[in-house]
């Protein structure tokens, strides 16, 4: 009587996962081009709430909501920016008065 040995054949995940466990993994972008795609949508942000502003002076809006809701999401990323900015500045000057 011939023993064979047993043989493990690796167990694929069929499953969809919420987690994202087994998807393809995507380029990560460097700390540069995450802060420039957020500057500009910054200020996507602000021209938007700008152009609804003018067009809410013009007469061709009726809902209000939509030039508050952008206005205010427009102050929330730029004071979001600002203090990102701000810790930056600080961490910079940290490190530039560490003595080596």
């Amino acid at each position: 009587m011939e023993v064979t040995p047993l043989e493990m054949t690796p167990v694929h995940m069929s499953a969809r996962s919420h987690l994202g466990e087994n998807q393809v993994a995507q380029p990560v972008k460097s700390f540069g081009e995450f802060l420039i795609d957020s500057l500009k949508k910054t200020n996507e942000l602000e021209l938007e709430s700008e152009r609804l502003n003018a067009a809410l002076a013009a007469g061709r809006i009726e809902d209000i909501s939509q030039v508050v809701v952008a206005s205010q999401k427009a102050e929330i990323a730029l004071q979001l920016t600002l203090q990102l900015r701000n810790r930056a500045t600080q961490a910079y000057q940290e490190i530039m008065r560490m003595q080596v």
